[in-house]
């Protein structure tokens, strides 16, 4: 076991306001992480931070155990899988599905003249299969349902072999035919030996996939609750979390909450 996130007091400043505050959290090799909070929790930046696309304002964040601000970003990047909508507007509509997941081997977003063995091939079809996403190589990224959408993105961030995996509210805008089939793909490719670490920024516990060993809860900047999921996803510390009593239940992996 390894540490892949070791944030030590970290806090984020946008002119008077703190983003975030006094964050300490370590995730090792073996985990699988939600963090869930309101909005404007700081869910968000911290997994920037995690991503390398922000620095804190205080504190130490290593990541793969490299200090942030004292290492080359771009060595690193190579190691850490990013799905958010930022990544999503980056690729053409007129991008083959293949390509998407392909061009993700020299960082870029479209296919120019760059070329790729065929082992590079192999593997992006692979990890499309494995996303239930085979049968649309050929098609155009435009052309696909947000949760199509979703799930080749996850497969393009993985084409680099990660060590970690960071997924901004993936289910994002998906019905619940897609999120289910998402949630469900997550939980399988978690229960592979090979697979990364993952960190999963959620809004929502029914979007949290049964893989998910702990969690991480966020209000307004400061950490509610950490650790292993059934001992943080309680009413105690979701309420405190979200400001109103809550009711929270677990059936066979997967969680839900009400208002009580």
């Amino acid at each position: 076991m390894t540490t892949v996130l070791d944030f030590e007091s970290v806090g984020v400043r946008r002119g008077p306001t703190w983003i975030l505050s006094d964050v300490t959290w370590t995730v090792h090799s073996d985990e699988h992480w939600a963090l869930l909070g309101p909005n404007g929790a700081g869910k968000s930046t911290l997994l920037s931070i995690a991503s390398t696309r922000q620095h804190p304002t205080t504190g130490v964040a290593r990541i793969l155990g490299e200090t942030l601000g004292m290492s080359d970003v771009f060595d690193l990047r190579p190691m850490i899988g990013h799905v958010g909508a930022g990544v999503t507007d980056a690729i053409p509509a007129r991008e083959r599905v293949r390509d998407v997941v392909l061009t993700a081997s020299w960082g870029m977003t479209g296919r120019w003249r760059e070329e790729y063995d065929e082992t590079d091939v192999r593997r992006a079809e692979r990890l499309l299969r494995l996303l239930g996403m085979g049968d649309l190589a050929e098609r155009r990224f435009g052309t696909l349902s947000d949760g199509e959408r979703k799930r080749a993105l996850i497969a393009r961030a993985l084409m680099s072999d990660p060590e970690v995996l960071l997924l901004d509210e993936p289910a994002a805008g998906l019905d619940l035919g897609g999120r289910e089939q998402l949630v469900g793909r997550l939980s399988d490719m978690a229960a592979d030996d090979a697979a990364p670490t993952t960190v999963l920024v959620t809004h929502h516990v029914e979007e949290i996939p049964a893989s998910t060993s702990h969690a991480l809860l966020l209000r307004g900047g400061t950490v509610v609750a950490q650790g292993r999921i059934d001992e943080v996803l309680t009413n105690e510390a979701l309420s405190a979390a979200y400001g109103i009593p809550l009711d929270v239940r677990r059936h066979e992996g997967r969680w839900s909450a009400r208002a009580l």
